[in-house]
């Protein structure tokens, strides 16, 4: 059991297309849940830690959660920063022993992206950590990252390839049509599969990553507004996309929202239907294992990722 990179899983993914669920953290049930779920699929892991997990939760805690949970499971995990800013914010959890970081210069011009991106992947390499950059501008919210649907922009194939062979980067997130949030599609939910194809055949040997990927899934939803939610017209990426975008060289696929709404459920269901406890294990336990089961349903049938690690 170790801290790994993701290099050796990408690869087996690119040539068996199938994606690597990369899961967002923020505590100790969250991080069971999820690595409980891997382990019982003998499927690969990323764990990934945003900005704002880290400020939550503190690098010392989640770091400490990540070495528990690979000592109880016994697996190997990718630790894995999501949505880096900027160096410093790379180059910290670099040094805290993270074997990945993205870098997330998507908000800068062309040239300035590939600056950033090449100071970071500079600097991982040489401490053995692999580097996921972003071309092209995902809408909604995550943490503090904000893109209105207007100023969300494709990512250009030619571009792409451009930007892989000047940076040297490891992954690249590219923008096909997903968005952060609950609320992905305002109508029919489109991915724009054609320029996936074209960014793939341009650079097919680098691994593609799938942000904004939670399907939003409707049970989850509906039992939030059951039990006092109010989230309604929540709308997430359908899972035969998933599957399609894992055949064209995408193979890290992020989930945020569904783990959100699948604790979220658990807990309102349970304190609403008993509102005399006060017990955090009486429900943040039924939450875990709602977490680990959706995670499984996810591996299963969405990732294609079982018995793959």
């Amino acid at each position: 059991m170790a801290l790994i990179t993701s290099k050796e899983m990408f690869a087996k993914a690119l040539t068996q297309d199938y994606a690597v669920g990369a899961f967002n953290v923020n505590n100790m049930e969250i991080i069971q849940g999820i690595v409980d779920a891997a382990k019982e699929e003998n499927a690969p892991l990323i764990l990934q830690v945003s900005a704002g997990a880290r400020k939550y939760a503190r690098p010392a805690y989640l770091l400490k959660l990540v070495e528990a949970a690979m000592e109880d499971s016994g697996l190997d995990i990718v630790l894995h920063l999501d949505h880096g800013e900027d160096f410093d914010i790379c180059k910290k959890c670099v040094d805290d022993g993270f074997t990945s970081v993205m870098i997330d210069g998507s908000k800068h011009a062309f040239e300035e992206n590939i600056a950033l991106t090449k100071q970071v992947v500079e600097y991982a390499h040489s401490k053995g950590a692999v580097v996921e950059a972003e071309l092209g501008k995902l809408a909604g919210v995550e943490d503090n990252i904000k893109v209105d649907a207007r100023s969300a922009t494709f990512t250009d194939p030619d571009e792409a390839a451009e930007f892989v062979e000047r940076t040297g980067v490891d992954s690249l997130a590219i923008a096909i049509g997903t968005s952060h949030g609950a609320y992905k599609f305002k109508g029919e939910p489109y991915l724009d599969f054609e320029r996936l194809k074209q960014i793939h055949e341009l650079i097919p040997d680098i691994p593609l990553v799938l942000h904004g990927a939670s399907t939003v899934l409707p049970e989850f939803v509906a039992k939030c507004n059951e039990y006092g939610g109010n989230i309604p017209g929540a709308q997430g990426v359908p899972e035969d996309m998933i599957r399609t975008a894992a055949g064209h060289g995408i193979c890290k696929v992020n989930i945020d929202t569904d783990l959100r709404l699948a604790m979220t459920a658990e807990v309102r269901k349970l304190l609403m239907e008993k509102p005399e406890e006060f017990d955090p294990r009486k429900y943040l336990g039924p939450a875990r294992d709602a977490i680990q089961r959706m995670v499984q349903h996810k591996i299963k049938n969405v990732l294609n990722a079982s018995n793959q690690r």
